[in-house]
């Protein structure tokens, strides 16, 4: 058993309090929803079915789904519909920058479904969205989340790195050993090699990458993937209790406790992860402002200190 948990695993053991959250119901909530409605903007909030889209969109947070609302894969953990996706929107990008210009934001995050049926992954609208947004809003720092461009990666990766985004985010999701169950279109070292090839051709671009616990990974396994993620130079890492969308999806085999993700927390910042996001309801953009600008603090901390050694 995980000894940073209190709670037995056991298939779909009853949600703790900790994991509850209030119906969203604000005006706030209404007005964001209403905006990406009118921009024909998908968002990974609805689909991925986030228990924190009360919080965010309240206060007009969004991490808008580009690429679409259809994915070409299954995971067994997410929420997103499968299919045959439509083609892509070419309004799409402008249509972000001008609801991010419309919301004030001055950090956003962009991520996608996967596009396995495109030949560049679409990697090119990743490109079209950074350029909008510096267009249109260029105080605002832009965060991607980007699926792994599987067999297309490193010309993907390149073109997007070209474009310089201040965050650039991949989640690893979960243990290797689980890969084959819970992310089995994906690569477990295929991912950690594209948030390697992103610090190798522009290490000033901050890297980030998330996993979810509750999956059945072990907590040596965790700790092996925070070294692995070290290794790749990872900046930030997030992690956050997985919770099962529908019966059809893989189930719960724990519900890991406040202080066991605390305690993973206090591990992560140990092995030296700029910024760490470590509690049950963390997602991968979930406080994404504060937490970017915290890092780009820590960094600065950091390179300061080298130099007063020089």
């Amino acid at each position: 058993m995980n000894d940073l948990s209190s709670e037995p695993r056991g298939l779909n053991p009853r949600k703790p309090d900790w994991i509850r959250v209030k119906a969203p119901v604000s005006k706030g909530y209404e007005a964001t929803r209403k905006l990406m409605r009118d921009k024909g903007l998908a968002t990974v909030c609805e689909e991925a079915a986030c228990p924190n889209i009360g919080e965010c969109w309240t206060r007009k947070h969004a991490t808008v789904m580009i690429l679409g609302d259809t994915c070409t894969r299954a995971c067994a953990f997410c929420n997103v519909k499968t299919g045959m996706p439509r083609p892509v929107d070419p309004r799409e990008p402008q249509n972000l920058a001008d609801a991010c210009a419309e919301m004030g934001l001055e950090h956003i995050v962009v991520t996608s479904v996967d596009r396995d049926d495109l030949p560049d992954g679409g990697a090119r609208q990743f490109v079209k969205v950074i350029e909008a947004l510096r267009k249109t809003t260029p105080a605002t720092t832009i965060e991607i989340l980007t699926p792994d461009f599987r067999n297309k990666h490193e010309a993907a990766v390149e073109a997007i790195v070209a474009a310089r985004p201040d965050v650039y985010n991949h989640n690893l999701e979960t243990v290797p050993r689980l890969y084959p169950t819970i992310r089995p279109g994906a690569r477990y070292y295929a991912s950690l090699r594209l948030l390697e090839m992103v610090k190798r051709l522009d290490p000033s671009i901050f890297t980030k990458s998330g996993i979810m616990l509750g999956l059945g990974e072990e907590r040596l396994e965790v700790h092996q993937v925070m070294d692995d993620m070290r290794s790749a130079d990872v900046d930030f890492l997030t992690m956050g209790q997985y919770l099962r969308p529908t019966p059809k999806h893989a189930a719960v085999q724990e519900f890991v406790t406040p202080q066991g993700f605390k305690a993973y927390g206090s591990i992560a910042r140990a092995k030296g992860f700029l910024q760490v996001a470590s509690s049950p309801l963390t997602r991968s953009s979930y406080h994404a402002g504060e937490d970017f600008a915290q890092m780009r603090a820590a960094r600065e901390a950091a390179l300061a200190k080298s130099a007063a050694k020089v």
